[in-house]
């Protein structure tokens, strides 16, 4: 039974099982109310609760790391695994999958390059990963279908949000990241240190935590709502209560911490020093791991709660737990002038609060219960000679680190104050601060300033070392912002989503030729009026554009020629030359385009941004032809032949230079040699290509919506999954800026070549929430190729 409101959490029971850390924990689905542990000692673990008392049994251990294992998630059942499967990460940069009765991996998962610390799982058997090695991959089954790269420094946390395609990544280099079908949305800025932890509140609202000691609390679209502050070291993991009435936080000073309504109500000390992980089982109960490999259940229900002997000997094994004070999480320690036990007689004020006494010469640290009214011991301090906060480094107030954090009693029977200071702060203006922060009497700014210099007597500057070294690693943690990491190349990584160009108002490209524009492929696609059968999709072949003035083409070009600079300048003869390619391969000569045409061309091509159009049309159209893709795409051109027209996809350029690389591009298609080189630099194009969006050109739009076609084609023709992948998280992308509907029209076509005759696709498309995207055009009336193709998509999905 739920025990009512406000009451306390106590001990349920201790399972000892794991030889060393426990790491991660995630409640089971299988058996119910059961759990599954991970440990450094290289297994994970199935818990189950044993009916005839209130503790728990171990019923499956499984072995596949090589080392440390750092987390686990369940992945729901499937028609498959009815049962679900457990997926575990480790510092052998794997992920296995286990099955519910099976010790061995069903399979393992390769890709990371450093320790996996953190996995979650969504809908249709999606799994997201992050890593030491900065990304976060998104894995279908046994496949890796996407890399989220933008991060600078370790993925601590990972969580998949209900709302499909949407995830979020927390990293050591202090952001929070939310990821749309692959690509960045948004950077959540306002920790002080590596984010550790996340948990979802709801479709709009999530938490985070990290090594600054604060759990903050966030809305999807980007606005910091909350920040709590209780712990007074690092916090590692966060889990939130069912109906999402709260939440439990663990951390570096040796406590689990409750939560409700923003404040922390109950504090419970653990004797370890690191509590690494919890979570919340499905009647409240919660469980902890930490550095002494024994797991603990805390339950609010009597009728759970372990036995008097049991709270006794965990309360024994508390008081004889040696806590060091260079932690500083119990203050400031100055064993002289401590408290007898005659201390204890007095109640404390509120739950958790600490209080140190000296008895026989040894300290001795307790903390307030509330509910059972007494002070209860939470270990010994040693090494507290006088040994003060000072001579061990930094301290946390706040979430910041400072190099003291005095207690400041300004009176008997007030409340005292917390003072942090630097040795490199200046006391008066400090003790001038504080007095107007915490609103006290002026008049004590005398006394307050020569209490700091009193008690920092003889600290001068020396280089206060700020290496907290990670727990985890016992190395010095990653520092983000010391490598020098974000000097990448200016268009920095793509998925970033920052540094992107948006288009103020950009005027529409003249059109390069006469008034018309020849190159909208207009009558490309005459939709039959049979309204039954699927002529759409899967497309086989790819969609050109033919449309052709040789005339006014090479009219443009002589015209520019003559303004253009020496050293550009085409002699007549190329001039003649260029002339014969373009017949050649607009098909209104039988000549085969020759050597010297295509150098000609070249030469054209690399004119200045601002006079190359009519250069780069001759390009688009000749590429068509076999022996110009074959020599502009073979072994030994293509290098040259792509940086070139990735050059014009930026989006800063000029815009008919955009539209005519991409269609380029698309062009290339047409024979196998140009097919062979645009799927080896997929990756390259579409990153570039995507960029196109931005813009309002709808010629551009067209022009991006058939290149992701045309990849659709050769992608349903072998089978590779991040091709799939890549090319869905592009459609979903430019889907959502798109208004032409023959952009979407061919979208949709991409969409259904990709999807079909493969379910692998399906799911993901499904777990980007493509299906939700596209629903609108189901009822589009004009033209009605677009409302057809759409319906025969959404029947797959």
């Amino acid at each position: 039974a739920m025990a009512g409101e406000g009451s306390t959490f106590r001990l349920r029971c201790s399972l000892l099982g794991h030889g060393q850390d426990v790491r991660g924990l995630t409640r089971g689905l299988f058996p119910e109310g059961g759990f599954v542990s991970v440990s450094r000692d290289r297994t994970a673990r199935l818990w189950a609760p044993d009916g005839l008392n209130r503790g728990f049994t171990e019923v499956h251990c499984m072995s596949g790391h090589s080392n440390f294992v750092s987390c686990v998630c369940i992945i729901p059942p499937s028609d498959l695994y009815p049962r679900g499967l457990i997926a575990t990460g480790g510092n052998d940069h794997n992920i296995c999958i286990f099955t519910m009765d099976n010790p061995a991996p069903l399979y393992v998962l390769k890709g990371h390059k450093n320790t996996v610390c953190s996995l979650s799982s969504g809908k249709f058997g999606t799994l997201l990963s992050g890593s030491w090695d900065t990304t976060a991959k998104v894995w279908l089954n046994d496949r890796c279908m996407m890399t989220l790269q933008g991060h600078t420094a370790a993925i601590w946390a990972v969580k998949i949000l209900p709302e499909q395609g949407l995830m979020l990544t927390g990293s050591a280099d202090k952001t929070i990241k939310l990821w749309k079908a692959g690509r960045c949305e948004r950077t959540f800025t306002g920790h002080e240190d590596c984010v550790r932890g996340l948990a979802i509140l709801s479709e709009m609202e999530f938490l985070s935590c990290a090594n600054d000691a604060s759990v903050r609390r966030w809305q999807i679209s980007g606005e910091c709502l909350q920040v709590y502050y209780g712990h007074t070291n690092y916090i590692y993991s966060i889990s939130v209560f069912p109906q999402c009435k709260g939440f439990v936080t663990t951390g570096e000073d040796r406590s689990l911490r409750i939560w409700k309504q923003g404040e922390c109500v109950q504090t419970i000390r653990l004797p370890a020093q690191s509590v690494w992980c919890c979570c919340v089982l499905d009647n409240g109960d919660i469980v902890v791991g930490a550095s002494d490999g024994i797991i603990r259940v805390f339950t609010e229900s009597l009728e759970r709660t372990a036995s008097a002997e049991e709270i006794q000997a965990f309360e024994n094994e508390l008081a004889q737990a040696s806590i060091d004070p260079k932690t500083g999480d119990l203050g400031d320690i100055n064993a002289d002038d401590l408290p007898g036990r005659e201390h204890l007689k007095d109640p404390g004020t509120r739950d958790g609060q600490t209080r140190l006494i000296k008895d026989n010469g040894k300290v001795e640290a307790y903390q307030w219960s509330v509910s059972e009214g007494r002070w209860i011991k939470i270990g010994d301090v040693v090494g507290s000679s006088g040994a003060t906060q000072q001579t061990s480094g930094k301290v946390l107030f706040e979430g910041k680190e400072y190099d003291y954090v005095f207690t400041i009693d300004v009176n008997e029977n007030g409340p005292s104050y917390k003072l942090p200071y630097n040795i490199t702060d200046d006391p008066w203006l400090t003790a001038y601060n504080f007095l107007q922060k915490n609103d006290l009497n002026p008049m004590f700014l005398d006394q307050v300033a020569k209490f700091i210099m009193d008690n920092t007597k003889g600290q001068t500057l020396l280089s206060t070392s700020n290496q907290f070294s990670d727990p985890f690693t016992g190395a010095g943690r990653y520092v983000p912002g010391s490598s020098s990491g974000s000097s990448n190349i200016a268009g920095a990584d793509p998925f970033t989503g920052a540094g992107r160009y948006v288009p103020g108002s950009a005027s529409n490209a003249v059109s390069p030729v006469g008034g018309v524009d020849p190159f909208t492929g207009m009558g490309a696609y005459q939709a039959t009026a049979a309204k039954v059968e699927n002529i759409y999709f899967p497309k086989k072949d790819a969609v050109t554009f033919d449309q052709a003035n040789p005339t006014q083409i090479l009219g443009k070009l002589k015209e520019l020629n003559g303004n253009a600079a020496e050293e550009h300048k085409l002699t007549e003869d190329d001039l003649i030359i260029l002339e014969k390619l373009l017949s050649a391969t607009c098909n209104t000569s039988a000549e085969t385009p020759t050597a010297q045409q295509l150098q000609t061309l070249w030469r054209a091509v690399n004119w200045p941004e601002d006079i190359v159009f009519p250069a780069l049309d001759i390009l688009r159209l000749s590429v068509r032809h076999p022996t110009v893709n074959e020599n502009f795409c073979s072994e030994k051109e293509h290098v040259q032949f792509i940086i070139l027209l990735l050059k014009f996809l930026n989006p800063k350029g000029k815009q008919a230079n955009q539209l005519l690389a991409l269609r380029a591009l698309c062009n290339c298609f047409v024979s196998h040699a140009g097919q062979k080189l645009m799927m080896e630099q997929r990756d390259e194009i579409m990153t570039q290509a995507i960029e196109t969006k931005s813009g309002s050109n709808k010629n551009i739009h067209i022009a991006l919506a058939t290149l992701t076609l045309n990849y659709a084609v050769c992608l349903h023709k072998v089978n590779n999954v991040e091709g799939k992948a890549q090319c869905l998280s592009v459609i979903s992308t430019v889907m959502e800026v798109v208004q032409d509907l023959e952009a979407i029209f061919r979208l949709l076509v991409a969409l259904g070549t990709l999807i079909s005759d493969d379910t692998n696709a399906v799911q993901l498309a499904k777990s980007l929430g493509v299906d939700s995207q596209i629903k609108k055009y189901a009822s589009v009336s004009e033209p009605a190729k677009v409302k057809e193709c759409c319906r025969f998509v959404l029947n797959l999905l």
